[in-house]
C-alpha cells in the first residue's frame, strides 16, 4: 500500500454531517491514513415534503432521504471513527457568517494543533433559472423528481455565494495567514467543485459559485505556492450521496461511459491523493472525477 505521508497531520473538513456525503466519506478517508479530523456541518433548513417535485420516499434514495440525511449532526461520523481508534471532533456553524471563519480554526487548533490540511465541500443549493415564473410554473424539473426551479432572486444568488464561494475563500485566506505566520512550509488546500460548473440550466447560481471557486483555487495556487501551499481541485459528477433516485439514476447511466453514478468514495479518494506526499509538486489543477459524465469530444 502506497504511503501517503499523512499520519498525524491534522484537517478540516466543512459539510460533514450527511452520512452518506462526500465530507463525511472523506473525513473517514482521512482517519484511516491516521489524520486527526475536524468536521464541520451545517443543517440547513430544507423543503418540506410537499414544495418539491418528487415522490420519492424516506427509506430510499432521492429528495426526502437526502433531505433528511442533511438534518443530522456530525455525530454519527465522529463515533464511526473513534470506534475505530481515529480521533474526530466536529462543530456546526452557518459558515455564510464569515466571523465564523476564523473561530472554525482556533476550534480545530485548541483540539488538535496546527492545521495542516484543507477541504472546502460545505455548499448551499437551489435551483434556480433565468427563466420568469409564468413559463416555470408550466415546465418539468430538470430531473424527474429533482427540486422546483424558480426565478433567480437576490437571496438565492446570495447565499448560495455566501456559502459555497466567499467562505471558501475566507477560509483559504485563514488557513493561508496561520501557515506563513507559523512558518511551517507545508499545507494542503482542496475544494470541491462540480462539474458543469462552466454554466448549467436550471442551476445557475450554484454551478457559478463552483465556477468562481476554480478561479480562486488557481489564484491562491499561484500565490502559496512559495510558502508550500498546494491548492487543487475535485470537480465531481453525479455523485450518490443520498439525492439519486432510482428513476434518475436510470436517466444519467447513459451518460456515463464508466456505467455507474460516482460514490462518495470516488471524490474521497482523489481528495486524499491531493493531501498526499505523493501530490507535493501538483497545485493549481483541477481534477474531474465523474466516470467520464461531459466529457468534452469534440463531436
Amino acid at each position: 500500500m502506497i504511503d501517503l505521508g499523512l499520519k498525524g497531520k491534522v484537517a478540516v473538513v466543512t459539510g460533514g454531517n450527511n452520512p452518506h456525503g462526500i465530507g463525511s466519506v472523506t473525513v473517514k478517508a482521512f482517519a484511516s491514513q491516521g489524520v486527526k479530523v475536524f468536521i464541520h456541518y451545517f443543517r440547513q433548513k430544507v423543503a418540506s415534503p410537499r414544495d418539491m417535485n418528487t415522490t420519492d420516499d424516506l427509506d430510499k434514495p432521492g429528495l426526502l432521504f437526502f433531505y433528511e440525511q442533511q438534518k443530522k449532526t456530525a455525530h454519527e461520523t465522529v463515533e464511526s471513527i473513534r470506534k475505530d481508534g481515529g480521533q474526530a471532533e466536529s462543530w456546526e456553524a452557518d459558515l455564510g457568517d464569515p466571523e465564523k471563519i476564523p473561530e472554525m480554526f482556533d476550534r480545530a487548533e485548541k483540539a488538535f494543533g496546527h492545521v495542516d490540511i484543507l477541504v472546502n465541500n460545505a455548499a448551499d443549493y437551489a435551483a434556480d433559472t433565468f427563466l420568469p415564473d409564468s413559463i416555470l410554473k408550466d415546465e418539468k424539473s430538470l430531473w424527474e423528481g429533482g427540486p422546483l426551479k424558480s426565478t433567480i432572486t437576490v437571496e438565492s444568488h446570495d447565499r448560495q455565494f455566501a456559502v459555497n464561494t466567499r467562505a471558501a475563500a475566507l477560509a483559504m485566506a485563514e488557513f493561508a495567514r496561520r501557515i506563513i505566520t507559523k512558518n511551517c512550509a507545508w499545507g494542503r488546500i482542496i475544494n470541491i467543485s462540480a462539474d458543469c460548473a462552466w454554466g448549467c440550466p436550471g442551476e445557475i447560481s450554484y454551478r457559478a459559485s463552483k465556477y468562481a471557486l476554480e478561479s480562486y483555487s488557481r489564484s491562491a495556487a499561484a500565490e502559496l505556492g512559495p510558502f508550500g501551499i498546494t491548492v487543487n481541485i475535485v470537480s465531481p459528477g453525479p455523485v450518490q450521496t443520498g439525492y439519486i433516485s432510482s428513476v434518475m439514476e436510470e436517466s444519467l447511466i447513459p451518460e456515463i461511459p464508466s456505467g455507474r453514478v460516482g460514490k462518495s468514495e470516488d471524490i474521497a479518494n482523489a481528495v486524499l491523493f491531493f493531501a498526499s506526499e505523493e501530490a507535493g509538486w501538483i497545485t493549481g489543477q483541477l481534477l474531474v472525477v465523474h466516470g467520464g459524465h461531459r466529457m468534452a469530444l469534440g463531436v
